[in-house]
């Protein structure tokens, strides 16, 4: 199969996949808020936080596994592969072992470290127990996800994905339907992802055909992916604290009904981050293999291209969020949690910021160049911390969100354009002109359509908001293939083939 099948396949699968969760995960949430109610809602979000936080023991070995599972199938070195899996399953479990005796030991005291509601405590200590034994396990399963990624096998991945989230979408409807509530949502959701791994763990041997056994457990091959994985642990924690405090801090300081007028504007920032995600993670074992080959022109193609794809993705996002916000929370939970605009806006466009350079970090990655990178983040991280738990008291939820957005929005601007433009020996100016120019100026008029359709036919609910996301959209979709159509190569071949065929029969001689 060759890259660009390989790369098109992966990319149409990410996106079918994030159609998916993005689709369920909008429809669902509601469902279960409205079901559960703000507290246990509230405490639903906390947990998963809490939890989130053990994918620091991840210690950056899955990113070794895509990058050596990548590099060394390329050499085509099958011992070296043996001894890289079998170390990290072995590595892997041992993590699992510590983490559910941390679980064990935790939830005798989730109750007293948190505001857990009254009448939620013995829930809250079932619900620790539940997600905490499901990382744990997620760890040695989780292996066969970074095998298939280093495999350039996305597809394989997104497809079980999808089939996993529909049904876990089924039955969660079905048992909140019948009256049973979060602990029996909870063992749903934690569930079907432990079983979508173990399909993956088949197809990953399959795929690889390597040995399993205690003799290719190496220390060379471990000392070989600590080596690699200890930067990357460092990103690892940085964004822990990026993402994962904010319920932390809120549900310290404020209350478990606070996270979840604070997660309704978040999660819609995650969904709007994740849409690039399928895009973006093709370019790590990508750019890997041309790292490994010393083909820095293929590199500098794909920091380019790459990020005016992930722009011109984020940017009509970022329009429409800013425009139609207020109508799309209005639409999806109700009226009572429009005051989650304000969260909504100012997550929003330092993250939109950060995720339209998601290639940068993938690329970073697959050159194992992101020291400066973990460094950096991890600063911007502790930052973070400092200033949502200043800001909590005073302002609520609002000063939680400005100490996320604010370091993120630093870190966007001014430091990994700069730091990515070095690395690859391009101008910074000649980098954002490329990358950004069209995907703004694409974007002009979707926007003046969206305020345009906004001031006059203002939504409150899902059939106006679709006519109006549609007129948009439509606006985009125009300027859109004008651009593909006069300024892609691929769009302009087309143009010539098609114009070729209009032509009359013998007018070209």
């Amino acid at each position: 199969m060759s890259l660009q099948i390989r790369a098109l396949k992966n990319v149409v699968s990410s996106w079918a996949g994030l159609a998916v969760n993005i689709a369920v995960g909008f429809f669902l949430w509601p469902f279960i808020l409205h079901h559960l109610g703000d507290e246990a809602s509230g405490l639903w979000v906390l947990i998963f936080s809490v939890t989130g936080y053990y994918g620091i023991f991840d210690f950056g070995i899955r990113s070794s596994l895509i990058r050596y599972v990548s590099k060394f199938q390329a050499t085509g070195e099958k011992e070296e592969l043996a001894r890289l899996v079998n170390t990290s399953v072995f590595t892997y479990s041992c993590v699992a072992m510590v983490l559910m005796v941390t679980t064990t030991v935790g939830a005798f005291y989730v109750d007293r470290l948190f505001h857990v509601p009254l009448g939620f405590r013995k829930q809250a200590q079932i619900l620790f127990l539940l997600v905490g034994y499901s990382v744990a396990l997620g760890f040695p399963l989780g292996i066969s996800g970074g095998i298939l990624e280093g495999l350039q096998s996305f597809y394989l991945i997104n497809w079980t994905n999808i089939i996993a989230t529909l049904l876990r979408a089924v039955l969660i409807i079905y048992v909140l339907w019948h009256g049973l509530g979060l602990l029996t949502v909870a063992l749903i959701t934690v569930s079907l992802p432990l079983v979508a791994s173990g399909v993956r763990s088949l197809i990953a041997h399959r795929l690889l055909g390597i040995r399993y056994g205690w003799k290719y457990v190496s220390r060379e091959s471990f000392r070989q992916v600590a080596n690699y994985s200890s930067i990357t642990f460092l990103a690892i924690v940085a964004f822990q604290l990026r993402f994962k405090t904010d319920a932390v801090i809120i549900g310290t300081f404020l209350s478990a009904a606070a996270i979840t007028h604070f997660s309704i504007g978040a999660r819609l920032v995650d969904y709007a981050g994740n849409v690039v995600s399928g895009l973006a993670n093709i370019f790590t074992p990508m750019s890997s293999h041309f790292h490994a080959t010393g083909d820095y022109a293929q590199l500098r193609k794909i920091f380019i291209s790459g990020n005016r794809a992930c722009a011109l993705v984020m940017f009509p996002i970022l329009a429409v969020l800013v425009v139609l916000g207020k109508s799309v929370i209005e639409a999806w939970v109700g009226p009572a949690y429009v005051s989650s605009y304000v969260v909504l806006l100012i997550l929003l466009i330092p993250s939109v910021l950060w995720e339209s350079q998601s290639t940068s970090t993938r690329i970073l990655f697959g050159m194992s160049s992101h020291k400066t990178l973990a460094y950096v983040v991890l600063a911007e991280g502790v930052i973070n911390l400092i200033l949502s738990i200043a800001l909590v008291r005073p302002l609520g939820i609002v000063g939680d969100a400005i100490g996320t957005g604010l370091p993120l929005l630093i870190t966007a601007l001014f430091f990994l354009p700069r730091h990515m433009c070095r690395q690859l020996d391009i101008p910074v100016q000649t980098f954002v002109v490329e990358a950004y120019l069209y995907p703004t100026l694409l974007c002009l008029p979707m926007t003046l359509v969206l305020v345009v359709m906004q001031r006059y036919y203002y939504a409150h609910r899902y059939p106006q908001l679709m006519l109006n996301l549609l007129a948009g959209l439509a606006a985009y979709g125009i300027a859109l293939t004008w651009y593909v159509l006069t300024q892609e190569p691929l769009g302009i071949r087309l143009m010539a083939r098609m114009s070729r065929f209009g032509r009359p029969k013998g007018s070209e001689q």
